[in-house]
């Protein structure tokens, strides 16, 4: 199976209006209130204060993109990144409906927007310009919640008209840096794996005092079915190691954990075990 089957590229854009700036005036005057140099620092306005409607959808978006991050892998530097062909219908649906829910929050922030200049003009008192506010239009083309998919790109795809020689090394490059990626792409998989696996060996050797929580074992549990996808080249080294935290965990529960050293213990063993058998 190639990469170009296994995966497809998908880059998420999203956009959200800042709603600040700075305010030289008010800069200059904490500068000079403090006998310091006039770039020494900056003073920067919330053009949104007393309101969380904006913020609200800035950390909407934020959790939006580490979402898109949990479901796909590194692909180039910044913009696209792979996505498993067996995850894209689940993710297609998933975007879609985080895309509706963040449209329909931007349209109630620009349907409350002249409210909310008013309300940060209560809450900024002098330092308020009514002349910080664009229009609502110009504030609406500030968001944007934008999803493409592409196929990976085939090094026989290229038809440019250039010597074949050229050809042939443009290939060859393309083919070599495709290769480092979907290595960095699974060497990232595997960085991900040892460290759940580190992380709740190192947790289960604390002291009974230790305070456990369901997502310990649910955590766990939700990347061993990632992996079963984001295992593109279908490692079996990978696999191996996938199946075994999910036997280690397998028909424990989190009152198992939290009751039982014994059960502590044995979970604990059989993740040290998992640490010992690869080269990470």
């Amino acid at each position: 199976m190639t990469i170009s089957n296994a995966a497809m590229l998908t880059e998420l854009n999203i956009s959200v209006w800042i709603a600040n700036k700075i305010d030289k005036e008010a800069s200059r005057k904490v500068a000079d209130d403090n006998h310091a140099a006039a770039d020494s620092g900056h003073f920067r306005k919330n053009l949104m204060a007393g309101s969380t409607i904006r913020k609200d959808i800035a950390d909407y978006a934020a959790g939006c993109r580490m979402w898109h991050n949990t479901q796909t892998m590194p692909w180039a530097d910044r913009g696209p990144r792979l996505l498993p062909t067996s995850l894209f219908f689940d993710y297609k649906t998933e975007a879609n409906a985080r895309k509706s829910y963040f449209d329909n929050k931007v349209s109630e922030f620009l349907l409350a927007y002249p409210r909310l200049v008013q309300t940060a003009q209560n809450y900024l008192g002098d330092l308020f310009n009514q002349d910080d506010y664009p229009h609502p239009d110009e504030v609406e083309s500030k968001f944007g919640y934008r999803l493409v998919f592409s196929p990976v790109p085939d090094a026989g795809d290229f038809r440019l008209d250039l010597p074949k020689q050229e050809l042939d090394a443009m290939r060859t490059q393309y083919e070599g840096h495709a290769n480092q990626r979907v290595e960095a792409a699974m060497k990232e998989q595997w960085g991900k794996l040892h460290e759940m696996v580190s992380r709740m060996s190192d947790r289960l050797g604390l002291d009974e005092k230790t305070r456990w929580y369901d997502t310990f074992l649910t955590n766990a549990h939700e990347m061993c079915g990632m992996l079963t996808h984001l295992n593109i080249t279908r490692d079996p080294t990978l696999e191996a190691a996938r199946r075994k935290l999910e036997q280690a965990i397998a028909g424990v529960d989190i009152e198992d954990i939290k009751d039982s050293e014994d059960t502590r213990t044995d979970v604990k063993e059989k993740l040290d075990a998992i640490l010992k058998s690869y080269e990470w």
